[in-house]
């Protein structure tokens, strides 16, 4: 179908991109990568993946792209798209890049193909919803600064681009340009099974798997439950004979410190002797009638101790330690009586007439 284009229309790519560099060197950023290619190491089927806006502000332009598809030579390839979308003309520039190459193309939508995003997708040979992906269509959208003549002009632009994306779908799903004009208009979205049924995808993939489940390994096997198996371990419950005194341990201590330390320690450990039981007590003997001139003890005891006019005894002399000792012994001996006598008259109270004479 051959499409006539606005006089503006050759003109509007190349001012979205002179716009583009402009906000990049304002912001002082470099064109952002938004998409990568990886060959497979059996150069048997290439893996590209479109994971963030196409074109725009901050994104690479499909030249670059398309330079490197150049360089897949793998014989498949698989296109992985989660794009909200993007700049029109680039994304259709990229989409006409894969219908061309010689590989064979399999898009796989892993989030979202929104917008011009969903046209690439529509270059695959092949076309796989991924499990809980969503595809978008809707009309195309920009923005215009000028007169009233201006904005008819982007207004017969922004038709004529919904009309060609709208072939794109039809071309792939069937239907006429203004049944999908009519889908884009009211902004559609479609789940995997709804975008296989609507024409737009060849297969809405399964659930990844979640392996078989394991069986619960039995208890004695079960590393957790072999922990309180004590039989897990060789225990098999207590021996049928006890070791006599002759064997064990107690055996093997007398071999290595001797008879004589074992003795010690035996006697050190062995049990104390239990304290004789205390015997009870006498019964209190009856008072005695008291005497004169005898002392007692105690205010009723019966234990009499001396009489009163009996002379104090005399300490025992000790018997001298040596020679010397018993030399001077009759130095240090105290003869009160002898003494007494001696000195009597020198302490003799003096008369009266002799004080005053």
């Amino acid at each position: 179908m051959n499409i006539q284009l606005p006089g503006k229309a050759a003109s509007f790519q190349a001012s979205q991109r002179e716009q583009a560099e402009r906000q990049r060197a304002r912001l002082g950023v470099e064109a952002r990568a938004w998409y990568r290619i990886t060959n497979s190491a059996d150069d048997v089927e290439a893996e590209v993946m479109l994971y963030d806006e196409i074109g725009g502000w901050l994104g690479a332009t499909a030249d670059e792209f398309i330079a490197d598809l150049r360089g897949i030579t793998a014989p498949r390839m698989r296109v992985r798209v989660n794009s909200p979308g993007g700049s029109v003309f680039e994304g259709i520039a990229i989409a006409n890049a894969l219908r061309s190459h010689p590989a064979q193309v399999t898009v796989q939508v892993d989030g979202i193909a929104a917008s011009i995003a969903s046209v690439i997708a529509m270059s695959g040979d092949r076309i796989e919803m991924a499990p809980n992906s969503m595809l978008m269509i809707h009309d195309a959208s920009g923005v215009c600064m000028g007169n009233a003549s201006d904005m008819d002009e982007m207004a017969q632009l922004l038709d004529l681009i919904s009309d060609n994306i709208a072939d794109a779908y039809a071309a792939r799903a069937g239907g006429t340009r203004n049944e999908w004009r009519t889908r884009m208009q009211a902004e559609t979205w479609y789940l995997p099974e709804d975008a296989v049924a609507a024409g737009l995808a060849d297969e809405a993939l399964t659930s990844p798997k979640t392996g078989t489940p394991i069986e619960p390994a039995e208890p004695e096997t079960e590393p957790m439950m072999r922990r309180y198996d004590p039989a897990a371990y060789g225990y098999t419950g207590p021996r049928a004979e006890e070791p006599t005194a002759e064997t064990g341990l107690t055996e093997d201590i007398r071999s290595l410190i001797g008879e004589e330390i074992a003795a010690q320690l035996r006697a050190a450990v062995a049990p104390p002797v239990e304290a004789p039981a205390p015997a009870e007590p006498a019964p209190a003997a009856e008072p005695v009638a008291q005497e004169p001139n005898v002392e007692y003890r105690g205010e009723h005891g019966p234990e009499l101790l001396a009489f009163a006019d009996d002379p104090e005894p005399e300490e025992p002399t000790a018997a001298p330690a040596d020679e010397w000792t018993a030399i001077v012994a009759h130095l240090t001996q105290d003869d009160a009586d002898d003494w007494s006598a001696l000195v009597s008259n020198l302490t003799t109270e003096a008369s009266p007439a002799a004080t005053d004479a």
